[in-house]
């Protein structure tokens, strides 16, 4: 299997949402878990691989994916 870069999902900002960063790289801002996937699949990730628990995939910080306030 593949080795990934964890998508870091930040804690969220006063609006709700939570910046998503690549490698280091600003992806953009999620407000919910399906924006979450959404950078995932455009990172390359297959659809079958994701699973928002998935440690090796998504570095949750400030909360997990229940958290968006």
């Amino acid at each position: 299997m593949v080795k990934h870069v964890p998508l870091h999902v930040c804690p969220p900002a006063s609006d709700g949402g939570r910046p998503v960063t690549l490698g280091g790289v600003a992806l953009g801002v999620a407000y919910s878990t399906a924006d979450v996937v959404r950078f995932l699949r455009e990172a390359g990730i297959d659809d079958s691989l994701i699973a928002l628990d998935d440690r090796s995939l998504i570095e949750w910080q400030g909360g997990g994916p229940e958290v968006w306030d």
